[in-house]
């Protein structure tokens, strides 16, 4: 039977040999972000709008000043967003107004009919 040796001959005597692993630095903008907006989240889940607002607005902001690029497309884009919306709420508004001139013709049909008997 060959010897088989108690210490291990790649460690320098004295010491053991220590590996650090690279991990970068948390990014507390980040998760600052996060926190903000998962605790706005919850304060309006539990019925506090107040303060969910503020709270979801704050984590906003923070998320905002993080991704510089995005909100300038976002800026960008806004107006066009907001012709599509404004073009929805006319359709809305002219819908609106049909139904209730519809119902108005209907409700004078009615009242004939019913005054007629």
């Amino acid at each position: 039977m060959a010897a088989v040796p108690l210490t291990p001959t790649n460690i320098p005597q004295g010491g053991f040999e220590t590996r650090r692993e690279f991990r970068p630095p948390p990014d507390w903008m980040r998760l600052g972000a996060a926190g903000t907006l998962l605790t706005g989240a919850i304060l309006l889940l539990t019925g506090k709008r107040r303060a969910g607002m503020v709270v979801s607005a704050a984590g906003a902001a923070l998320a905002m000043v993080e991704e510089n690029e995005l909100v300038k497309q976002v800026w960008d884009a806004l107006p066009g967003y907001l012709d599509t919306t404004q073009r929805m709420l006319d359709q809305a508004q002219e819908i609106v107004n049909d139904v209730a001139s519809k119902h108005d013709k209907i409700m004078s049909i009615l009242g004939k009919q019913n005054g007629g008997n």
